[in-house]
This record gives structure tokens, sequence and C-alpha cells, in this order.
């Protein structure tokens, strides 16, 4: 199976590196600005699972000449339609288009360019990032891909691609209720980015504050009525772990966006909050304390300019 990975950043580049090392047939899409870097320093990952150094096949979207079987889009959500008009000539129609992206708008973005057939649903669960030298830091053990027909389906195609990510050095697996687990991670992100990047602190620092726990546990409900609303109620092993990820004592875990605020970075306060919102708006589900902290983010953005 030929598999283009869509940005060789901090997730594609750690996933795409994975696959690379368990032999598959992978080539990264890259601007060329991060195709010199990597041919002249290579791909290099450094993780408590081994580091690696690799010297992929990259492609330009100038130099695709042909579709792929399975495109797996792992760009930053506000960098999405420049990577929209970049993939479409790897797009055939036996090609399918796995999204590693937060939220859901993207699903529809998706569609709109391609049609209802290539598109998979899809969930990804690493925490990486690139330091100063351009090298993938893998942060703690966590490392999985999910992936699935958005109808629940099972299909020859899903189970094509599952066979391809088994034994690459990383959990993987299909779902038949892949929109759902998208919606949970939704529900994660939204309350995690928006308690720690209020609050400019880890979730262990924010649970020792006076009333601390009890604004994140509250954020958390916001997020669960406005999936539930939505017809995505999370399921209850899973608001049970949420509760703890976000007020467990002395827990040194923040949502990337928080990381992202410390480098003076882009965020994607838009897609995982912003969105969020609109659709508890249109839903009339009350969600002050996520609205407080998406007005929060938006000023940070703007100053970005």
């Amino acid at each position: 199976m030929r598999i283009l990975v869509v940005g060789a950043g901090a997730t594609g580049g750690y996933f795409g590196g994975r696959l690379i090392q368990a032999g598959r047939d992978v080539t990264f899409l890259v601007r060329p600005g991060r195709a010199d870097l990597l041919r002249r320093d290579g791909l290099r990952i450094i993780s408590p699972h081994g580091d690696l150094t690799l010297a992929p096949k990259l492609l330009t979207a100038d130099q695709i000449t042909q579709p792929f079987d399975a495109i797996l889009l792992s760009v930053k959500a506000y960098a999405l339609e420049p990577a929209l008009a970049d993939l479409a000539a790897a797009v055939g129609p036996a090609t399918m288009i796995m999204p590693m992206l937060n939220g859901m708008r993207h699903i529809d973005r998706l569609i709109e360019c391609f049609g209802e057939g290539p598109v998979l649903g899809g969930v990804c669960i690493v925490a990486t990032t690139l330091d100063e030298e351009g090298r993938i830091r893998q942060l703690n053990d966590m490392q999985e891909l999910i992936y699935g027909e958005r109808s629940g389906a099972e299909s020859a195609r899903v189970a094509a691609l599952d066979a391809e990510m088994q034994g690459a050095g990383f959990k993987a697996r299909s779902s038949t209720r892949i929109l759902s687990e998208m919606w949970e991670k939704w529900v994660l992100l939204a309350t995690l980015g928006g308690v720690t990047c209020l609050m400019r602190g880890t979730v262990g620092e924010i649970e020792a504050a006076p009333g601390g726990a009890s604004f994140a546990l509250n954020c958390l409900n916001e997020s669960i009525a406005i999936a539930t609303a939505s017809g995505f109620p999370p399921r209850e092993v899973f608001v049970e772990r949420a509760k703890s990820l976000v007020s467990t004592p002395g827990s040194n875990f923040a949502s990337s966006m928080y990381r992202d605020m410390q480098q003076s970075a882009p965020i994607e306060a838009d897609h995982i909050l912003g969105d969020f919102l609109d659709r508890a708006g249109r839903l009339a589900v009350p969600a002050p304390l996520l609205t407080i902290a998406y007005t929060h983010l938006s000023i940070y953005q703007n100053r970005l300019g």
C-alpha cells in the first residue's frame, strides 16, 4: 500500500517515521522549507519507544504524478486549506483519506473537496512536539491511531489499512464507532485546552489552586453536554477517565494548545473551541466557562496577527 503522509511535523512525522521503520511504503508531502531540512538532517525522532533517524521519501505538491492508496492528513487545523490544495493530485477513485486533525470541521471540508467516498474518520493519540533543532520529541508513551468508516460499517478497504498499521511500533485499531470516538476526543481537548490555557497552568497546578478542580470539572460537564446534544453522548468509562485526567493532584499534564501558547505559536482555538461553541449555540446548550476560555484564546490569536 502506497501511503502519503501530509505533513512531517510532530504528529505526521512521528507516525510516518514509525511506519517507515516497519518497512511500509511511506512518502511525505511537505513544503519546500521542511523538505530542505529533512534532506539535510533526516527525520529525527526522540522517543521513550526508541530514537530514530531516517532519510524519508519526500514530495512537494508540484511533484505528485499519481494517486496514493492512503493519505494520512496530519497538518494543524489552521494549515488545512493550503494542505487540501497541495494533496488534491494525490486523491484518486480508490484513495482513502485518514484525517488526524482535532475537532470535526475538517471532515466537512474534506467532503466538500473530495466527496463522501474517500473520507474516513480518524483519531490520533500522541503527545509530540518539534524542538528547536526540528527534531520530533515524544513527551510520554501514549501512541495510538484509530480509524474507520464514518458510517460505522466494516469494509475491505479499512481492513487493508488496518493490516498496514499493525506491527508498526504503535497501537492501531479500526473502529465501527469512529465518529463517537472523535467526539470523545473533542470533548477532552476542548476541556483541557480551555482549562489549561485560560488558567495558564498544568492540571496539577490548577487542581492545587482554590476552586481549580471544580472549575475543570464544570468545564468538562459543559463539553459533555454539547456532545450529548449533538447526538454523541460520551461513554461512562470515558467520562470517568476524563474526570481523572482534568483533576488529578500533582499532574503535569497540559494541552498541546497550552504548550503552543508558551512558545508564542499559532493555536487551534477556532477549530477546537470556536466550532464546538458554534454547535452549542445552535443547540441552545449553555457553555459560559468554555466561552470565557475561547474569548481568552481569541485575544491571544488576534495578537499573533
